[in-house]
């Protein structure tokens, strides 16, 4: 059976809470999970992702940092609003990941994602911390566990829908 589920986890980890989705799937891949699910760390990988949402995906559950201006390790779920076609930016930037952006490129080029869903962790901060380290920051290293949690629930919640 081909995978029915895209987990992407997107980000960078040099600039510390933006690693957040990098670090949840890299953990979520270890887990056992039903073989129809697929589970990519994309990094900053933009087109590599842009061609992956092409694919005829039930549900993907894009994974990453999302300020929204609650405390630090707050987990949101989002269902974004795709863009429409004529909204696609003209300059793309294969060294950065804007999932606008690629959400953006995936409707130009003439993909239909199926079913999107964000699961995003509120940073603290997304830069180097004063000495030049990186690494997620306290509140969102707490927040993996949930944040896998979550997702696994969603993943079990569209198998449900897809068997029924």
């Amino acid at each position: 059976m081909s995978a029915s589920t895209l987990v992407a986890g997107v980000g960078n980890i040099f600039l510390g809470d933006d690693a957040f989705g990098v670090e949840v799937v890299q953990r979520l891949a270890r887990r056992t999970l039903p073989p129809n699910v697929r589970v990519v760390d994309f990094g900053i990988r933009s087109y590599d992702l842009a061609y992956a949402l092409m694919e005829p995906w039930e549900l993907v559950i894009l994974v990453d940092a999302l300020p929204g201006g609650n405390e630090p390790g707050t987990i949101y779920l989002v269902e974004p609003q795709l863009p429409q076609a004529v909204d696609a930016p003209t300059g793309f930037d294969a060294h950065s990941m804007d999932p606008v952006s690629v959400l953006q490129l995936v409707s130009k080029l003439g993909g239909q994602p199926a079913h999107i869903l964000v699961v995003g962790c509120e940073p603290a901060s997304v830069d180097l911390d004063a000495n030049g380290n990186t690494g997620l920051s306290e509140p969102v290293r707490a927040a993996i566990d949930e944040t896998i949690r979550l997702i696994e629930e969603l993943i079990l919640e569209t198998s449900k829908t897809t068997a029924a």
